[in-house]
């Protein structure tokens, strides 16, 4: 047959109809006859190597900005900062760990070069090898078979379990606020609470504001009490001022005379023995004759800024209630989009009001006090015992006080009261240790009084079981252990590796749940998973220092705020007027005192300023520590091949390294 003929060959076969064509210089596919020529063919390859050389360069850029980036922030970072604390057993530990890791690691390079099939391991083939690299490391698999394995695996099934009872609990609450949503569940009040037209028939209220070094926000904080929407003779504002700062303190005075001479019931406290931080501010203010005259009792922090009708919106619920104690607002953020961090902290805190503090209010009448935008009837807090100074969380202490005498608590998820968000990592995380220490110093003390009370079996079991040890020391607990520990662990001993559902599914499904209050952070899923286990080693060890009392346990440092009154861009230009305003008040009433204490305050400032150009962003090395060495175990499972343990051991390595590195949040110059 000649090569340009054609054969075609139609059949039917189970009902379709095939066609087959042969002959390769066949005209039906004049297409094929085409043939690149050589400058195509030279067009391609160099739109190609264009491609490959654009993608490799920018790599390179963008590694070597990377290095460079992080090698200018050592460089220039205060290393000082936590030296103490990285100095003790935990950091010791992590640092112990790393090395042998290391080394381990090393070995696991060699014995994969060598191509050593040593899967498992009989006593007498420990004869048949040769070197000493290869015996030590037949050796070693030996010895972790049968020591090691059964220790790690018995230790990992025991943070699983605690894994799943508490996303078992977390579930159930989301549960519960779903039951909340559906049936339109929320506390309701009496049309007839108070009569607008007699304010007579409105209680006598007392409103505290704490505060201690509140430069920043000490003037909007005492705007917005002075402008809640209640009859000025049934009202009285506290500003309980802590500040060790002579000047911030005849700058508050002043603010305060400004307001009382507008006509608002409102008085300055300050005290000369500064003791028991929060709680002793508090006790000391509650020790003034004239509470015994206020029904009510409302408490906002310093960045705190209700709204004129907050009293008119939590104060109703108390009458026909004498068994309500406590109404608790839902804090709203002013600045929860202002950089990665406070976004992953809105995530947090929307969870922990909607969900936890609402379902709790709603089924046990019970929850932990927030310490601010809340109001307590005074009666409940004398009987409760009043603040107490034992503990860094005087606000979840007097709250377990009251549930043990009988009070209940009520939680409104509609009524919000604007505050701030930490903006830097080590605002937060000093925040973080002072919330997870003091329950544990809080749980100590409490325990024997929670066994001996008179409230029921179920309430005592919720209290001991649920509010403190499974959300306030498994939480961190396991976390830390099991994503920290044992997960790098296990890639150096896999006969103890983790399942796959433990270290993605289970957790991206409790991410998922945590974001639904707030659906707006869905593309912050993974972030949010993985900021969670990097926080776990500061919760962690604020845990362990607050249960057995170590030092850091009782450390109160004051959490710094920027004075943000509103998300709008005019923040600079209304802070700029209310600093003339303040100036001018100074000049006008106390002529030549006011330009005395403005030169001393301009002063200050340019010495602040000064001050901020030398101050460096922080290195955290137990965080640093812990990045390298998931860092280490990635590598190695890099050679087993493990896939979503390769992935989830380097991206969790670099988050550490991103905060170890104080890369996120608010950067300081």
């Amino acid at each position: 047959m000649a090569p340009s003929s054609v054969v075609v060959t139609i059949e039917k076969h189970n009902s379709f109809p095939l066609v087959e064509i042969n002959g390769s210089d066949s005209l039906l596919l004049p297409e094929k006859q085409k043939a690149a020529s050589p400058k195509q063919l030279t067009w391609v390859l160099l739109l190609k190597a264009h491609r490959a050389l654009f993608f490799f360069s920018w790599l390179a850029m963008t590694v070597k900005t990377v290095f460079a980036s992080v090698k200018k922030r050592i460089a220039h970072a205060d290393i000082s900062e936590d030296d103490s604390k990285s100095r003790g057993k935990l950091y010791r530990f992590i640092k112990a760990f790393l090395v042998i890791s290391i080394a381990g690691l090393i070995v696991e390079v060699v014995a994969h070069f060598k191509k050593w099939n040593l899967q498992m391991i009989q006593p007498l083939e420990l004869l048949e090898v040769h070197g000493i690299v290869q015996w030590f490391y037949v050796s070693w698999l030996s010895f972790r078979v049968d020591y090691i394995a059964p220790l790690v695996l018995m230790l990992s099934k025991f943070c699983i379990i605690l894994f799943l009872i508490q996303s078992l609990d977390r579930l159930v609450l989301c549960f519960g606020c779903f039951w909340i949503k559906y049936k339109k569940i929320k506390p309701t009040i009496q049309d007839d609470a108070y009569d607008l037209e007699d304010a007579s028939t409105f209680p006598m209220v007392l409103v505290q504001i704490p505060m201690c070094n509140e430069r920043e926000v000490y003037a909007q904080s005492i705007a917005a009490a002075c402008e809640l929407d209640w009859p000025r003779n049934r009202i009285l504002i506290q500003v309980l001022d802590d500040s060790d700062d002579g000047n911030l303190q005849r700058l508050i005075k002043e603010e305060v005379l400004s307001w009382n001479e507008k006509g608002v019931n409102i008085v300055y406290r300050h005290r000369l023995i500064r003791t028991g931080y929060k709680a002793g501010n508090l006790k000391s203010a509650m020790a003034c004759d004239y509470v015994k005259d206020y029904e009510f009792v409302a408490i906002l922090d310093a960045d705190f800024q209700p709204n004129p009708d907050f009293l008119k919106l939590t104060i109703p619920h108390f009458k026909g209630n004498p068994e309500l104690g406590l109404v608790q607002a839902r804090w709203a953020f002013v600045n929860k989009e202002e950089n990665l961090l406070t976004r992953l902290q809105n995530i947090n805190l929307c969870f922990h009001f909607e969900v936890e503090q609402q379902v709790n209010g709603v089924f046990l009448n019970f929850f932990g006090f927030n310490g601010t935008a809340g109001v307590w009837r005074t009666k409940a807090l004398e009987e409760s015992g009043g603040w107490l100074e034992r503990t860094t969380v005087e606000d979840m202490d007097i709250a377990v006080r009251a549930h043990l005498k009988g009070w209940k608590f009520i939680f409104l998820n509609d009524v919000k009261v604007l505050c701030e968000l930490p903006e830097s990592y080590e605002a937060y995380k000093k925040q973080q240790h002072r919330w997870h220490s003091g329950p544990m110093q809080l749980f100590r003390l409490c325990l024997p009084s929670i066994i001996t009370s008179k409230i029921s079996i179920w309430k005592k079991t919720n209290l001991i079981f649920l509010f403190f040890l499974l959300r306030k020391l498994i939480l961190p607990f396991y976390s830390f252990t099991l994503f920290c520990i044992i997960l790098p662990l296990t890639m150096f001993i896999p006969e103890a590796e983790l399942p796959l559902w433990v270290i993605c599914y289970i957790p991206v499904f409790m991410s998922l749940l945590n974001i639904l209050p707030s659906p707006k952070s869905f593309p912050f899923l993974i972030p949010y998973l993985l900021f969670e286990n990097t926080m776990s080693v500061t919760k962690f060890n604020a845990m362990v220092s607050g249960l057995f009392q170590l030092g850091s346990s009782y450390e109160w440092v004051v959490t710094k705020k920027t004075g943000r009154s509103s998300e709008s861009d005019f923040l600079a230009f209304a802070e700029r007027e209310s600093k003339t305003s303040n100036e001018e008040k100074i000049l006008r009433r106390h002529s030549e005192s006011g330009l005395e204490l403005l030169s001393k305050l301009n002063q200050q400032e340019i010495n602040k300023q000064k001050g901020s150009k030398k101050k460096r962003n922080k290195v955290y090395r137990k965080e640093l520590a812990l990045a390298f060495l998931l860092l280490t175990a990635s590598a190695r499972s890099l050679l087993s091949e493990h896939g979503v343990h390769f992935y989830f051991l380097l991206f969790q390595g670099l988050s550490f390294l991103v905060v170890g590195l104080d890369l996120i949040g608010e950067q300081m110059n």
